[in-house]
């Protein structure tokens, strides 16, 4: 019955979803923002465990992120509005608990698994010869897939990227000068979350490499020896993925 339930509930948000991006109205949002309240719920229940805010104020934060996926949700990319919705949600709680610089703690377990996994993941890079593959790094962690990807989630979610980070290069730029208007006195904390959701479009080398060199805080060098690649091609990639990111965010800006 519960699975029926389950499969009627997404047909119906499907029907309204289509029907709201045909003909947006104030009723057909509330429909849907009824029928994925659990989601917020979810994804409150979470970050109240991670910061001292109180429930209400996580509540109708997370409400506004799911306002906006209902908005931004498109059918032709053909991901689940669940996925879709909970990103957002996730996104603009994250977004006010940076803006109210509440502490954002990572599961034990979780911390000590990353930290063996980028051991594991450059071993099986030599073994292998290429990027291991996400269920290899399951069976070399002894964790199963779902864990392993809210291993990753919670890293992610932990590791805020700072547009004062620097690029690690000969230059003392950062990348909030790479990627702002140099006439502008402060980058808006809006633009920072823009920035962490653009870091999802790129493709996957690029992205490991931006993660290791802004997230991790390694340097290019480093990164050229853990991937097998010249600091010169590390340099470039950097460079590609910024120019990507710039691209992207002056796209939905």
């Amino acid at each position: 019955m519960n699975t029926t339930f389950t499969l009627a509930h997404k047909q119906e948000i499907h029907s309204l979803l289509k029907a709201y991006k045909s003909q947006p109205t104030d009723r057909l949002r509330t429909q849907l923002v009824k029928l994925n309240t659990g989601l917020v719920k979810k994804e409150v229940s979470y970050w109240l465990n991670q910061s001292k805010e109180s429930y209400e104020d996580l509540l109708q934060v997370g409400f506004m992120g799911l306002l906006g996926a209902i908005d931004r949700f498109e059918f032709e990319k053909g991901c689940a509005f669940s996925s879709f919705a909970t990103r957002y949600i996730r996104g603009e709680i994250q977004h006010y608990l940076r803006d109210r610089c509440t502490p954002v703690r990572l599961p034990r377990r979780y911390s000590e698994l990353h930290q063996q996994s980028i051991r594991l993941i450059q071993q099986l890079r030599q073994q292998l010869g290429r990027e291991p593959q996400d269920r290899e790094i399951c069976h070399a962690l002894q964790v199963s897939p779902a864990e392993w990807q809210e291993i990753k989630v919670a890293q992610r979610n932990r590791t805020l990227i700072s547009l004062d980070a620097p690029i690690n290069d000969d230059t003392q730029a950062n990348l909030g000068e790479t990627l702002s208007d140099p006439k502008s006195a402060q980058t808006s904390q809006e633009e920072i979350w823009r920035l962490q959701q653009a870091m999802g479009t790129l493709e996957q080398r690029t992205r490991q490499i931006l993660e290791y060199v802004f997230l991790e805080d390694l340097p290019q060098k480093q990164v050229a020896e853990m991937l097998g690649l010249t600091t010169v091609t590390v340099s470039r990639q950097v460079k590609k993925g910024l120019k990507a990111l710039k691209s992207s965010l002056e796209r939905v800006a």
